[in-house]
């Protein structure tokens, strides 16, 4: 139904259980710490929930909308995507399974780099046809807001042009862009880095492509001290620091990241305990990438460690076509529960209010008063089904405050 056609307020009831975390981002203990309201209702009125608590309770409205004795959650938020790229990396993925690291793929000028190549010679349009696509799967397994970030172009062209994809697919998607500067160059590394600072960022800002900027911090990729260079330029710019560290080696970004006050440090899959203290004593959220650990065969990232530390944890899918073909932030939310040792209601937290806040959102992730009436039907009617389903479709709808939804 389109916004304009929405009525003003609507009560949802039928909800067997409504499950949601406080409003804000939740540490430690806290991201186990749920709401669940058996028999619940839920008032919205012009996309901002009114109230919410027992349908017996309920208030007396005009348009009320029966869910049919389904579980309610928040609309799932994806802090971590690659949605944007042309080509395939079917091949590369044979490579590994027969015993390539990514490492060795990247270093020989394969992986990544055939990424770029297609994905610079594709046209604006190319890259909204191809994009669409995923980013409608993320929609229909529960996300509500997705991030989206550039990287693959290289040439600060192509890396525009698949901000404007992003800003092209708005209208339909909620969308949170992201300048992802990914890779160096194989010659002029210098130079690159110079103009990241000096043309790419300041013209992504002067045209507001982006919210934030993020960096691949790796001995493959940009060192601390590059690091710190684009992230002072974006700072300068007016975007958001986020940060790509500790994937293969922890060499010092997450420590940066802590230290400038970075919204989030994605991966994390060779944190350890140093790392593990900085992200505990700051505000900088620890994302975790499941969908990476599955199909690169990484260790996983220490979300149970660093929840026990008391860090603000939350989960994406990294949608990618080299480490993390996960189309699915739902089956995100259920890895992190297999594979990074996070219980169901931690879960949930990380990939609805935790995910907000590595976004820097504070409007959404939680089915409170005064927060966007997001949220997702399941198909079932205990809450749990989100966090449990592997495969197969749990979430059955798709509420927007601008109203999204599928059959």
């Amino acid at each position: 139904m389109p916004a304009d056609s929405m009525p003003a307020e609507t009560l949802y009831t039928g909800i067997s259980q409504l499950a949601t975390p406080r409003p804000g981002p939740q540490r430690g203990a806290e991201m186990g710490r749920l709401e669940i309201t058996e028999n619940a209702a839920l008032l919205v009125r012009g996309g901002v929930i009114e109230w919410v608590g027992p349908a017996a309770q309920a208030p007396a409205t005009a348009n009320v909308v029966d869910l049919g004795g389904r579980a309610v959650v928040p609309g799932l938020i994806d802090p971590h995507t690659h949605a944007v790229w042309a080509g395939n990396r079917l091949a590369d993925w044979e490579a590994k399974l027969q015993g390539a690291t990514y490492e060795e793929i990247l270093a020989r000028g394969g992986g990544i780099r055939s990424t770029m190549r297609a994905t610079a010679a594709a046209g604006l349009d190319e890259l909204v046809a191809l994009t669409h696509p995923r980013l409608a799967a993320l929609v229909a397994s529960g996300a509500a807001t997705t991030e989206v970030k550039s990287g693959y172009g290289l040439e600060f062209g192509a890396e525009l042009r698949m901000l404007q994809a992003v800003r092209e697919l708005q209208g339909e998607f909620e969308l949170c862009p992201t300048l992802l500067i990914h890779v160096p160059p194989e010659e002029g590394r210098a130079c690159y880095v110079q103009g990241v600072c000096q043309e790419l960022i300041p013209e992504v800002a002067r045209q507001g492509l982006a919210q934030a900027v993020d960096v691949f911090t790796e001995k493959e990729a940009f060192t601390v001290e590059e690091t710190r260079a684009i992230f002072l330029a974006g700072a300068a710019n007016g975007l958001q620091l986020k940060l790509h560290a500790d994937q293969f080696h922890a060499i010092g970004g997450t420590e940066l990241a802590c230290e400038l006050g970075a919204l989030s440090v994605d991966h994390l899959e060779a944190s350890g305990p140093a790392q593990i203290a900085a992200l505990a004593a700051s505000d900088t959220v620890a994302t975790v990438l499941p969908g990476v650990t599955l199909h690169l065969r990484l260790p996983a990232a220490p979300a149970r460690q660093l929840v026990d530390a008391g860090a603000c944890v939350a989960v994406g899918t990294d949608l990618n076509p080299g480490s993390s073909p996960l189309f699915s932030t739902q089956l995100a939310l259920a890895l992190a529960v297999r594979l990074n040792g996070l219980t169901p209601a931690e879960a949930l937290s990380a990939c609805t209010v935790n995910a907000a806040h590595a976004l820097g959102l504070n409007d959404r992730g939680s089915l409170s008063a005064g927060q966007r009436a997001d949220f997702c039907v399941l198909n079932g009617p205990d809450w749990r089904e989100v966090t449990y389903t592997l495969g197969g479709q749990a979430v059955a709808q798709v509420q927007r405050s601008t109203p999204l939804s599928h059959p």
